[in-house]
């Protein structure tokens, strides 16, 4: 139980012992004691003040007293600013936790709840590589789905590649048109690179023959449906539909060149999936659901046959769900795929990692589910996120302008070598440890630049300014874990020969601050999981390294005081340097023994 559950729960039974009210741990208000005042946590008493009719001073001096004189082992003094009660935790309690738990490598992992969350993530497209905006979603995706996971529940990760469609086709218009036979292979090129240039090829021809169309005298309009590349793309997409062979043939082949440039990508930034769905397979699902949600009268059809939902008496629009020839939309793909996930999986939470860009649509997909009384529909969630900049601004796949994965993961190696031989405190690493190191610290820079950010705040990724060794980085928090590392791998024979020692004197201020960061990590992990958001994590480990460096400076480990402190000191380097691994762990960032 952590310290605020039990502060929670001792001023509880103070204020029913003291004034005969039942008040639930869980509504009293317990925050971490303003830095301006004396103190550790402070109970917020303004809730009881009215009830109570006493004032503040007096309903703090009360229960103050009582807790400090019924609870010797957990406070040891209060005081009172107007209706904030700041209570004193007794160090024993601090040194007692230290003990228990300085070589627990599971500190912060709960037991299993029986629970099941599904988080489907990455969702990439097969007519171009995964892009910086991917990597954003496949690291936010990943961190979540462990963070869940070290909360106490069974996860599932899960994809859906979107491989069908009018974008698809363009791909392979274009490289009928100007591949001449060319492949992955022949060109020497990583496979979804090698359509992703063809969706470019296609965009700069259709522009093309737009301006020639125009400067005819044809209407812009009217020339972007007459071009003849887009007629032939469109042509090229009935024809799949229809399942001609040598098109499906093409699609397969072209489609496959991609996955196995995904899969490249996948393995270096670390992402993988328990199940991966495809749009070619999931694009007729909810055909069925739609003519249930007819019989139940949640669709209305229309005179030309289309079916539609109304959704504006809450507050949205009324929504095709299937057109008058019969096809489905997006939404009804989504709702048959939800539908069958929770058959496959029975998930208690479906959490959506996709750009906010497609909020209103996920808003709509939960409340249709939620009126034909789905079994999965209460459990849906969207992890929305802003869009990733660069300092140049906005990319465009279409113009290609965008970066994409490979070309970034690449640049911060290469980064990380250059700022790593600038230190030059590498000179014994072999050649085959100084790659690892590098790119061990280049991705690690990576992820944690696009996860320390909230994510539905939009962003501007700068490659040199994630890799700083002295800022708000992951290198910061890697180099602090080496650095502890390194101390206890000197100190080997004092832990070796360690016993336990009943710690007698007070702790220092810079010990008691370190305690008490690492005591709320395990909150830090049910705050990140409730809110679905892997920057609570990122800013957890930074302030605890950052906290650890400045008790370093002040404080020598092997040249301590006396045997107690160096014992103690070495408690605290072990539990935060695991600690911080296991932070890492859960944003999916390595961290390196040496550097």
């Amino acid at each position: 139980m952590s310290i605020t559950h039990k502060i929670k729960e001792t001023a509880s039974l103070a204020l029913k012992a003291l004034y005969q009210i039942d008040v639930e741990p869980k509504s009293i208000l317990v925050n971490a004691t303003n830095v301006e005042f004396e103190g550790d946590y402070t109970v917020v008493l303004f809730a009881f003040i009215k009830q109570l009719k006493k004032s503040p001073e007096a309903l703090g001096n009360e229960i103050g007293t009582y807790l400090v004189e019924n609870n010797i082992s957990l406070f040891s003094s209060f005081n009172i600013i107007k209706g904030f009660l700041n209570l004193v935790v007794n160090d024993s309690y601090w040194v007692n936790f230290l003990q228990q738990n300085h070589s627990n490598n599971s500190f912060g992992k709960k037991e299993n709840t029986g629970k099941k969350v599904m988080v489907e993530y990455s969702s990439p497209n097969t007519n171009k590589p995964i892009h910086l905006g991917h990597l954003r979603n496949n690291f936010l995706g990943w961190s979540v789905a462990e963070i869940y996971k070290t909360n106490g529940y069974n996860t599932v990760k899960t994809c859906i590649v979107n491989d069908r469609g009018i974008h698809i086709c363009k791909s392979m218009i274009a490289w009928q048109m100007f591949a001449n036979g060319a492949t992955p292979q022949s060109t020497n090129t990583k496979g979804d690179h090698f359509v992703g240039d063809y969706y470019v090829k296609f965009n700069d021809a259709y522009k093309a023959e737009i301006e020639k169309l125009v400067s005819d005298g044809m209407a812009k309009e009217q020339a972007e449906k007459e071009a003849p590349i887009m007629k032939a793309t469109q042509q090229m997409l009935l024809g799949w539909e229809a399942g001609e062979p040598a098109i499906m043939q093409l699609w397969r082949e072209m489609n496959g060149w991609v996955y196995e440039g995904f899969d490249v990508t996948y393995k270096t930034i670390g992402s993988d999936f328990d199940k991966t769905y495809y749009e070619s397979n999931t694009y007729l699902l909810g055909k069925k659901i739609v003519q249930e949600g007819l019989a139940k009268g949640v669709f209305e059809q229309e005179e030309d046959s289309s079916v539609w939902i109304d959704l504006t008496n809450d507050g949205l629009d009324k929504k095709i769900v299937q057109r008058r020839d019969g096809t489905s939309v997006y939404i009804t793909q989504d709702i048959g795929l939800a539908q069958q996930k929770f058959e496959e999986y029975g998930c208690d939470k479906s959490i959506y990692v996709i750009g906010d860009e497609q909020n209103y649509h996920m808003k709509v997909l939960k409340l249709i589910c939620q009126k034909l009384q789905l079994p999965s529909a209460d459990g849906i969630e969207h992890l929305s996120y802003g869009m990733v900049e660069l300092p140049t601004g906005k990319m465009k796949s279409r113009e290609g302008t965008v970066v994409d994965a490979d070309e970034i993961v690449a640049e911060m190696i290469a980064i990380s070598k250059q700022r790593t031989e600038e230190l030059g405190k590498v000179k014994d690493f072999t050649a085959a440890e100084l790659q690892q190191l590098y790119t061990t610290i280049g991705l690690g820079a990576l992820k944690f630049f696009l996860l320390r950010v909230d994510p539905k705040k939009r962003m501007i990724f700068n490659p040199e300014e994630s890799i700083d060794f002295h800022g708000f980085t992951g290198p910061f928090v890697q180099y602090t874990y080496a650095r502890i590392k390194s101390v206890l791998r000197k100190l080997e024979v004092a832990i070796s020969t360690m016993s336990e020692v009943k710690y007698s004197e007070n702790l220092l201020k810079l010990e008691k601050d370190l305690i008490i960061n690492l005591e709320q990590f395990p909150s830090i992990i049910e705050e990140a999981a409730n809110e679905n958001d892997p920057s609570k994590i990122a800013i957890y480990v930074f302030n605890l390294a950052k906290t650890f460096n400045s008790f370093y400076v002040e404080h020598s480990i092997a040249n301590a005081e006396n045997a107690e402190k160096k014992i103690l000191r070495i408690q605290l380097a072990t539990f935060t340097s695991s600690t911080i691994k296991t932070a890492m762990r859960l944003l999916g960032i390595d961290v390196p023994e040496r550097m």
